[in-house]
């Protein structure tokens, strides 16, 4: 019978989420304050599976070293700040977040914001609370015709667009994925960043902290606004020098700002703080009830696809696979890891470059996740704990190039790949298909056309085509007990170079090489081994 997978609930998720892994036959472990016990966290970790998080649980190098069976984590959330994600890859754990179950609360936050700052709430709240009566002195202004200027149109940005439209604001965005396609569709005029700068009345940020985002709006940047601007900020600390935003706050040249987030959390100082025009909250973006119940559901039912059916969504460090796909892709997934074991077990020199041709109908799948496989089957070879997460970025270590090709049908086959391994000394290359029975199948190794069977044992040799080679091979492999379960032949040419692969029922010993080695009649000859998983 086969084990359930474990997985590990290490924070506060919603009894409906743990109650998805156990309808889905997962044996879950709820402990949500586990977490913040790093030493017993670190004790436990080995048993499980799976690791649900949200904010509390710092999953690091160190405590990966110790998750032996890890799989998969899944954060309930946005933010993987806590989460040390190349540490993860290179263990070959798949890190899962939630990008969409607070995509509304967030920008409804941002839209709340940006009302708190145009009509000076919170002030004029504590200041009628105080028991004054000033009337006067809150003067605040209309979002109605106001130009907003939305840096980063995605999933949260676009919703904050369509509240505003709604709110007939006019609308700006600058976004350099955004096409002029899609502007057009969603009502928003596309623009440069110093054009959003020196036209918005209000400026919403909605992209992630990256090296490329970080201090978007910077000192210089800020000289670029438009006089009286206000300044929202919901998505990340760190988009704004908030030093510099503070001098311009105090002299007037910026209105107000209103910030949900900091570059430093928990955020106990910063230049914005007690500031009259400045409104800030304690990270709220996500803070409603459906948002926190939206995500934890989201994880449990990622989580549980995954561990269950191979499906992959959300994933930071590995292609998407969807359920349907992981069906249909389950043996070109083999596939892709059979001709990468092949070369990988072949070549004995450091490769420079892997080179992945994918045609006919193969070419319309996620070939991401084909390729991923394929390299994973490369570096397995010489790395056994290398799966489809680490193996890219192992391979980017290693300096080794991966591309990729794809065409339209150009053969006998309705789809195949084709895999080539660049080193110094040459290059190899083996292609295969997929038949109608599901089973993967080796077409051409060395440009030499076969059909062959894989099975989990197998002998490759090379010769060239002279008479005997077959004798020789089955008289050798019956000498020695070995049985031989199909035997495929290929050559160049007549008289020209030849190849032989066996499939054979058990493992072939090093003395059975060296005998076939011995006859000079093989100018290679590899026993070899294929995870028929």
């Amino acid at each position: 019978m086969t084990q359930k997978p474990k997985v590990l609930v290490s924070d506060k998720l919603s009894e409906t989420a743990v109650q998805i892994f156990r309808d889905r036959g997962i044996d879950v472990t709820f402990e949500p304050g586990l977490g913040k016990d790093k030493d017993r966290l670190l004790e436990v970790i080995g048993q499980y599976d799976g690791l649900a998080i949200r904010s509390a649980t710092k999953v690091t190098a160190k405590l990966l070293e110790a998750a032996t069976n890890l799989k998969v984590i899944g954060r309930a959330g946005i933010g993987v700040d806590n989460v040390e994600i190349p540490a993860a890859s290179k263990k070959g754990v798949i890190v899962m977040n939630t990008p969409f179950g607070n995509s509304i609360t967030t920008a409804e936050h941002a839209i709340a914001m940006m009302f708190a700052v145009a009509r000076q709430i919170p002030e004029a709240s504590a200041s009628t609370h105080a028991g004054k009566w000033e009337k006067s002195k809150f003067m605040g202004v209309e979002l109605t015709a106001k130009t907003l200027g939305v840096i980063g149109a995605g999933n949260i940005g676009s919703i904050v667009i369509e509240r505003a439209l709604g709110l007939k604001m006019k609308v700006i965005a600058y976004d350099p994925f955004l096409s002029e396609e899609r502007a057009d569709k969603m009502g928003v005029q596309k623009v440069e960043l110093d054009e959003l700068l020196g036209r918005a009345d209000f400026i919403t940020f909605h992209v992630p902290l990256t090296d490329k985002t970080r201090n978007i709006l910077s000192a210089e940047a800020i000289a670029k606004l438009k006089p009286g601007v206000r300044i929202v900020n919901c998505a990340r600390g760190g988009l704004v020098d908030e030093a510099a935003l503070a001098e311009a706050l105090k002299e007037g040249r910026v209105a107000g700002a209103a910030f949900d987030v900091f570059a430093e959390e928990p955020a106990t100082a910063s230049p914005l703080f007690n500031l009259p025009n400045v409104v800030v909250t304690p990270h709220l973006g996500a803070a409603t009830t459906e948002a926190q119940e939206n995500v934890a559901l989201q994880v449990a039912e990622q989580m549980s696809d995954y561990l269950l059916t191979g499906a992959v969504s959300n994933a930071l460090n590995m292609p998407s696979v969807t359920a349907e796909e992981a069906k249909v892709m389950g043996p070109w997934v083999r596939l892709s890891a059979h001709l990468g074991s092949f070369v990988g077990q072949l070549t004995d020199e450091p490769i420079k470059a892997i080179n992945i041709l994918f045609d006919g109908e193969v070419s319309k799948m996620n070939i991401d996740a084909l390729r991923a496989s394929a390299v994973a089957g490369i570096l397995k070879a010489s790395n056994p704990e290398v799966n489809m997460v680490s193996a890219p970025v192992l391979a980017e270590d290693r300096g080794i190039k991966c591309s990729t090709t794809t065409q339209e049908q150009s053969g006998a086959f309705d789809a195949y790949i084709k895999l080539t391994v660049v080193t110094a000394e040459r290059e190899r290359s083996v292609a295969g298909t997929v038949f109608s029975d599901g089973k993967p199948r080796f077409i051409q190794i060395k440009g030499i056309n076969i059909d062959a069977e894989i099975g989990e044992h197998m002998v490759y040799t090379t010769n060239e085509d002279v008479p005997g080679i077959i004798g020789t091979l089955g008289n050798t492999m019956g000498g020695s007990g070995v049985n031989i379960a199909n035997f495929t032949l290929g050559r160049s040419e007549k008289n020209g170079d030849a190849i032989a692969l066996l499939y054979v029922d058990e493992p072939v010993s090093a003395s059975v090489i060296e005998a076939l080695q011995s006859t000079g009649m093989f100018g290679q000859v590899r026993s070899m081994t294929f995870n028929m998983m």
